[in-house]
């Protein structure tokens, strides 16, 4: 009876207990074609190798144009239009700017050889703005431009900006005509010398006893590791800085005409001038600007409406980083060297 009312089942006597249908199978999705598959996966290799090519192109694109941004062209130099003009009629500005050193000296042959390539080229402005540097490289400028002038018969003036001091004013004398802004400082014509003594440094401070040993008595003259005597600076007044003056004194004279070598001497007391007073004396020609030193380089060359352009370097990311570089100080034996190495300068200083 309880088993009645348990299973609740209400058939005849001795009917046999039917048997529970068996659970659903769940439904399983349509098998995808083995092929499909396949052509899925090449593409996806395909889409995912072209991706990866793209991306190394895309990088050594920009990895190249960094380079070539970062390096520049050293011996290129591109022209920018100061003066739209009649192309055929060039005047061309060559720039003189900062310390004049070996890669200044590098960068007007450069400049002048790019000039001398260009047949529209009827005339050269050099621009200056320099207190002067060392007395090779600018004897270097001096002589360049005097070839130029030489072998071209163009007008070459020289155009002052700022600063054209010593060996900025050594490089300008090799112009026909010098005209200076109304500011400019000029002048400073003589020769300067320097180097450093560490004797008391190296040997009171440090505790360094240095050691020299040489062949010939002078040898080490000048040295850094002893105080020179009146005999050594006499020597070096005798063998390097008479000699860099007179030369200094002879190349004024002979592109200052009428100046005669006494009458630079009178001048080359080391000072400097302003434009106005350079004039009175004669060390210059004309007081301007830039417009009027194209018009003086246009009459000279019997031109009309010139197109003037400058040269300049392309832009470098060497040239903002390089700076950071150089900040570093490199103790090593060119370092040294140079420390130890007494400069002769055409340099105007304010030390």
């Amino acid at each position: 009876m309880d088993f009645d009312q348990h299973n609740s089942f209400s058939g005849p006597p001795n009917t046999p207990i039917p048997e529970p249908p068996p659970p659903a199978l769940p439904i399983m999705p349509a098998a995808v074609p083995r092929k499909r598959r396949i052509g899925w996966k090449i593409f996806s290799g395909i889409i995912l190798g072209l991706s990866l090519l793209g991306n190394i192109m895309l990088f050594l694109l920009i990895f190249g144009v960094f380079l070539i941004f970062a390096g520049g062209s050293r011996d290129v130099f591109i022209e920018e239009v100061v003066r739209e003009g009649t192309r055929a009629n060039k005047i061309a500005v060559v720039s003189v700017q900062g310390i004049i050193d070996d890669e200044q000296s590098r960068d007007v042959y450069k400049q002048l050889k790019a000039a001398r390539k260009d047949e529209n080229v009827k005339g050269l402005i050099i621009r200056v703005d320099s207190p002067g540097g060392t007395i090779s490289a600018s004897d270097r400028i001096y002589n360049e431009i005097l070839q130029y002038r030489h072998e071209q018969a163009e007008p070459v003036v020289a155009f002052m900006q700022g600063v054209a001091a010593s060996g900025g004013y050594y490089t300008s004398v090799a112009c026909e005509q010098i005209v200076a802004e109304p500011t400019t400082i000029t002048g400073s014509i003589g020769v300067i010398m320097g180097y450093l003594v560490l004797e008391e440094l190296l040997e009171d401070k440090l505790g360094i006893q240095p050691v020299i040993v040489k062949g010939g008595e002078k040898k080490d003259w000048p040295s850094s590791f002893q105080a020179p005597t009146e005999e050594q600076l006499q020597y070096l007044e005798d063998k390097v800085i008479t000699p860099a003056y007179e030369r200094f004194v002879e190349i004024v004279a002979d592109g200052r005409e009428p100046l005669e070598p006494a009458d630079v001497r009178r001048l080359a007391d080391g000072g400097i001038f302003g434009a106005a007073e350079a004039r009175d004396e004669q060390l210059i020609d004309h007081i301007g600007y830039l417009d009027r030193a194209i018009e003086l380089v246009s009459s000279l060359a019997g031109i009309e409406n010139p197109h003037v352009v400058e040269y300049r370097k392309p832009f470098s990311l060497a040239d903002v980083f390089g700076s950071y570089g150089k900040s570093f100080l490199k103790i090593n034996r060119t370092a040294l060297f140079e420390l130890a190495t007494p400069q002769v300068m055409y340099l105007w200083t304010m030390n």
